[in-house]
């Protein structure tokens, strides 16, 4: 019978005295010998060192069989001049078989995390009695070696002192392999740049030199959008809505970011956002960024808000940050206040703040990820000063408290799950609320519309406090291109509506298309809440083109 007719066992019982055998089958005798040494490797770990494979050949089969013999032990092992902080922190090494050796590689991995990356650790005055083994373990540390300042290789604008702050790793603080690996996971989640090769490391003069060579990555933004919209004033016709915004990422090489969002929200009503960050200010680890936003509402009111915030990174996914923001609010319009009897909806107020906010990520991509997870959260506190308007009676001003405490805090957590290579699903979580006696609608929060809940025209609701869940399936056709099936589900509560309580949901799909000059969005949406009926009279149509550069 020809060799390629052969049939290769391998077999093993699991212990010495045991009757039973796991047996596989191989068609190719190098795969089954290549199978049978992994199965050796596993049992001398185990202790069993004179363990070996009989061969037996019957008919058209070879049969592998292993023969494990005695069990060997460890009967004592002396730590020998291992250093006394490194014992205080592992302990001695136990007796079973393996045990000494996963102590030496912790030994070892100490060593390495604290200046010394060459120290050996070997068995000295081996000794075998029997099955019982005995030994000393014989430590040298070898030089200590220190940080050197890194080192950029690659075709990018990012400065050395950004990546040098960055990463971490202080020159002159003792070498840590653990600390490398923490800064290259942190270069490779990052926003601006990623890493293109493994980082190498170079040794002189008993320091380490570490090279990144890194790429930039497009990150900077111009998205226009356009939305479609019935006109109101104008019934039978279409209003056509926008929004501009211009973001610009890691100028000079910093992480020095800017960006302006402007908004039409509809004929009368426009929004504007601009925001710039600073990173590591004057060398220190904490950034810096400013925001000024004004939302103009129709002809009712005008609101301003600025805000100053430090943040601070506490780990490679956490970070916190702690802000100040004055929000200032003011009636537009004042005819015929002097008629009214109560004081209108909106007013003048001035709100002084302080707060908290953290973000814990762990999305595995920041431009297009596929899995991980995101938590966002913030709190404030501080004193609102309602201010008088001279167009309104001030009577109406009589048993309103002037000054007084106001906080908010808002919540959001998204999921990203990558079933298969070409199914995902993303899944987010958002909520918030505002708390006061008296609490006028232009100081309520705005949402609605394509980046909270679609189908209603953007900031559409004023909300006291809400929750609203999105819900959406994405079925890949390219890296970063897919269809989509959605749906977001809300509750909205308004003090200033004649239901306080409304449930807005609604549904519907689009498409993200990657092409090489930019991300191009539609979205089609269906919704309905206590203003507006389920019809497609009243759909959402958005047209969006996101362009990197």
């Amino acid at each position: 019978m020809c060799q390629s007719q052969l049939v290769f066992r391998v077999g093993w019982t699991q212990s010495p005295n045991s009757k039973s055998q796991a047996i596989r089958e191989f068609s190719e005798e190098t795969k089954a010998r290549k199978f049978a040494d992994s199965v050796s490797g596993a049992f001398q770990k185990e202790g069993f060192l004179e363990g070996f494979f009989l061969e037996e050949k019957k008919a058209d089969t070879l049969f592998l069989i292993w023969k494990p013999g005695p069990l060997f032990r460890w009967s004592e092992i002396n730590a020998g001049n291992v250093p006394t902080d490194y014992l205080k922190e592992l302990g001695k090494p136990g007796l079973n078989y393996q045990e000494p050796f996963i102590w030496s590689q912790k030994v070892l991995e100490l060593a390495e995390n604290q200046g010394y990356p060459f120290a050996e650790l070997a068995l000295d005055s081996l000794q075998i009695r029997g099955s019982l083994i005995s030994g000393v373990m014989d430590f040298s540390s070898g030089p200590r070696i220190t940080w050197d300042s890194l080192e950029i290789a690659g075709e990018t604008k990012t400065s050395e002192r950004y990546l040098q702050q960055l990463s971490g790793l202080v020159p002159g603080e003792p070498f840590s392999q653990k600390d490398l690996e923490k800064a290259t996971q942190t270069f490779r989640r990052s926003a601006y740049f990623t890493l293109t090769e493994v980082p190498q490391l170079s040794f002189q003069t008993q320091q380490a030199k570490p090279v990144f060579t890194v790429r930039d990555r497009r990150v900077n933004v111009f998205d226009g959008v356009i939305g479609l919209l019935p006109n109101e004033n104008e019934p039978g016709k279409m209003l056509i809505t926008g929004e501009v915004d211009l973001q610009l990422y890691h100028l000079g090489g910093k992480g020095r970011d800017f960006s302006v969002n402007w908004q039409r929200l509809n004929i009368q009503s426009q929004s504007l956002e601009i925001n710039g960050k600073e990173s590591f200010v004057f060398r220190s680890p904490l950034d810096l960024k400013a925001g000024f936003s004004l939302l103009k509402q129709d002809s009712s009111f005008v609101n301003r808000t600025f805000e100053l915030d430090f943040g601070y990174r506490i780990s490679d996914d956490g970070y916190l940050n702690f802000f100040t923001r004055r929000q200032a609010g003011d009636l537009i319009s004042q005819e015929d206040l002097q008629s009214e009897e109560i004081l209108p909806a909106a007013i003048d107020y001035r709100w002084n703040q302080y707060g908290i906010g953290m973000d814990w990520n762990t999305l595995n991509s920041p431009v297009s990820p596929r899995r991980g997870g995101r938590i966002k959260g913030q709190f404030s506190l501080g004193n609102k000063r309602i201010i008088q308007n001279t167009g309104i009676p001030e009577e109406l001003y009589q048993g309103l408290e002037e000054s007084s405490p106001q906080y908010q805090g808002s919540f959001s957590a998204e999921k990203h799950i990558f079933l298969k290579p070409a199914w995902g699903m993303w899944l987010r979580g958002v909520g918030g609320f505002l708390q006061n006696q008296n609490l006028f609608l232009n100081e309520l929060y705005r949402l609605g519309g394509l980046k909270s809940i679609r189908g209603f025209n953007e900031k559409n609701f004023f909300a006291k406090s809400y929750a609203y869940l999105n819900v959406e399936q994405r079925l890949f056709f390219d890296e970063n291109s897919f269809l989509i099936v959605f749906t977001d589900m809300g509750l909205v509560e308004n003090p200033f509506e004649a239901e306080k309580i409304d449930h807005p949901f609604s549904f519907g799909t689009g498409i993200n298309l990657d092409t090489d000059g930019g991300l191009f969005s539609f979205v089609f949406a269906l919704g309905k809440s206590n203003s507006q009926p389920l019809s497609f009279s009243y759909s959402r149509i958005h047209f969006g083109y996101l362009a990197r550069f």
